[in-house]
């Protein structure tokens, strides 16, 4: 595999990617250009369907930015679908708990570890380089568990406790309704819960990662000690670039 991200998060550095949402070859092609480490295809609100998102990760040089999907539910089908098209890593929505992470483990893993069916398309090559990834994979990909509710931050820690759980990605959004907080993501309610995540992923020599919806957010979470940060999203840029052009003209 030629993705770098799970050696660069080891070593601790802050790593940047945002959430491709659009159903179309043409955005991740641009946005690996832009100095991305990574990109998150949202299969789970977005929607992109396999064919598609086959063709997005296809567009996508691995040397550049790494492709990783985020799955619609903990699944065996969804996973491996997206293994075998070429992601190198997997967001699981909803990890509520340490039997839900375990299922996420034995999903994305090969035996011994897990029950990947073997039988990867773009991902070896369409065969060529089959032997050196079944060889490889089970270290390489990334496993990133969603960390968005009450009961998930209540078990992160067990959560944690899972070796090939990698990434503790925190859902504001939905962490803060959660909560009971409606859409108040800066409450220090919130920021509290962050914190308690932050602290299990320290414990556990683990990633804390989170979406950050603006760049004041961004900098807020470097400084709380995020690694593993998502920039907005597609959808994002062009509202956030074409409102205030607009805006300015008239």
């Amino acid at each position: 595999m030629k993705c770098s991200l799970k050696k660069t998060l080891r070593s601790g550095k802050v790593t940047l990617g945002t959430w491709v949402t659009i159903g179309h070859p043409d955005v991740p092609d641009q946005l690996q250009g832009l100095g991305f480490d990574w990109l998150v295809f949202d299969t789970e609100h977005a929607p992109i369907g396999r064919e598609t998102l086959s063709r997005m990760i296809q567009a996508v040089d691995a040397e550049k930015v790494c492709p990783i999907v985020r799955v619609g539910a903990i699944d065996q089908y969804m996973v491996k679908s997206a293994l075998d098209m070429g992601a190198h890593g997997v967001v699981f929505p909803l990890v509520n708990s340490e039997t839900e992470a375990k299922a996420a483990v034995q999903f994305l893993k090969y035996p011994p570890v897990g029950v990947r069916g073997v039988a990867p398309r773009k991902a070896a090559d369409y065969g060529l380089t089959a032997a050196e990834y079944i060889r490889t994979a089970n270290e390489m990909t990334l496993l990133v568990a969603q960390i968005e509710t009450r009961q998930a931050v209540e078990n992160v820690d067990t959560i944690l406790s899972l070796k090939e759980v990698d990434v503790a990605f925190v859902g504001p959004s939905d962490l803060t309704m959660s909560l009971g907080l409606l859409d108040d993501r800066s409450n220090p309610k919130v920021i509290e819960a962050m914190k308690k995540v932050i602290a299990s992923c320290e414990a556990h020599h683990k990633t804390a990662g989170v979406l950050a919806a603006s760049p004041e957010e961004a900098k807020r979470d470097v400084a709380l000690g995020f690694r593993f940060i998502g920039l907005g999203s597609d959808t994002r840029f062009i509202s956030g670039g074409a409102k205030p052009f607009i805006e300015a003209a008239r």
